[in-house]
């Protein structure tokens, strides 16, 4: 018993496990399933930490929220797995399976909602978060307490093993400034651009994408502008509901700098470096228009909204920069 309570604990942290070889010679045998779905979908809380005074959170990548009494400030905790969340594994570069940079804004994000700041006015990623094939991997968002004008400090870590690892660092503002609904979509005087065969394109790069992540589905060019739509798949849809904005849909609708012209194309692959001036609007979308505009050297600025041209999101500056050679290589040795 005590050896088959060991492998239950085991599963549900995701380990791959052989039930049909663990209970041979048992005289087990198996059950229906009760009359509904499960869809390849944990029911147990998978990404929560709780401990006293925390409270739950519904988001597919954090569980619970700490409060810090002696600075003012809080701290989401999660759990990530490619068993608890296997649409991370449809985020590839370069053969490693990353966290994607768009994830680091939702986490974020998250943190900024709940102590009243809508805007990451800095977030830069110090280095990638890869993700094991199997096991799981500790995220932590640390926010400060309030300063000047409200601005927070915010950290991102993960722990793997017992080993912690700071990933993004910035700072979260109280938002401010409205932005106009669009009426006219595609803008006019842009012209089409195909996106056929653009993943194809991508993985020749590095990049390899699931179907969650294949989200660009039409883009427009007017100028050194680029207008794109993307969204994500049903199945993605719920999770997208409890998100600020799903890493997946930001990811897909970035990907319209691979049509080039944005930033230096020397043919490899670019990461997001940082972030300023995101701005949240409205909380939820599965689909968004996007409009990209050229920013500095290889920096885009973007503005995302519903497909009713309300306003979801806005970025002042997003800094991409080369891959270094090597560095998602070390990143997976740390995370076996």
């Amino acid at each position: 018993v005590s050896f088959l309570t060991a492998l239950g604990r085991l599963h549900v942290r995701g380990v791959a496990v052989e039930w049909r070889a663990a209970f041979a010679g048992l005289d087990a045998h198996a059950i229906d399933l009760p009359t509904y779905a499960f869809q390849r979908r944990r029911f147990w809380a998978a990404s929560l930490r709780s401990t006293p005074g925390s409270a739950e959170v519904d988001h597919p990548l954090v569980g619970a929220v700490v409060p810090l009494p002696d600075s003012g400030g809080a701290l989401l905790t999660g759990v990530l797995s490619l068993a608890g969340q296997p649409w991370l594994a449809e985020h590839s570069v370069s053969g490693v399976v990353l966290f994607p940079g768009t994830g680091f804004v939702e986490l974020v994000l998250q943190a900024g909602l709940r102590l009243g700041c809508g805007v990451v006015e800095e977030l830069t990623l110090e280095g990638p978060l890869a993700l094991p094939e199997r096991g799981e991997v500790e995220v932590q968002v640390a926010v400060g307490g309030p300063g000047e004008g409200g601005r927070r400090s915010v950290s991102v870590f993960s722990c793997r093993e017992g080993e912690w690892v700071r990933h993004a660092v910035g700072v979260v503002g109280v938002a401010g400034g409205e932005v106009s609904a669009v009426e006219v979509w595609p803008p006019v005087g842009a012209e089409r651009v195909g996106v056929e065969g653009v993943y194809g394109a991508l993985a020749e790069r590095g990049y390899v994408y699931g179907p969650v992540f294949q989200g660009l589905r039409d883009a427009w060019r007017r100028g050194d502008e680029l207008f794109v739509e993307a969204g994500v798949p049903e199945e993605a849809r719920g999770d997208a509901a409890r998100c600020a904005i799903h890493p997946a849909l930001l990811d897909a609708g970035l990907h319209g700098v691979g049509l080039g012209g944005l930033i230096t194309d020397d043919g490899g692959a670019y990461l997001p470096f940082s972030w300023s001036g995101v701005r949240l609007h409205a909380v939820g979308a599965s689909v968004v228009r996007m409009a990209l505009t050229p920013a500095g050297p290889d920096a885009v600025s973007l503005r995302a909204t519903d497909e009713a041209g309300e306003a979801v999101l806005s970025v002042d500056s997003l800094v991409l920069r080369p891959v270094p050679e090597g560095q998602l290589a070390d990143a997976r040795v740390g995370n076996r």
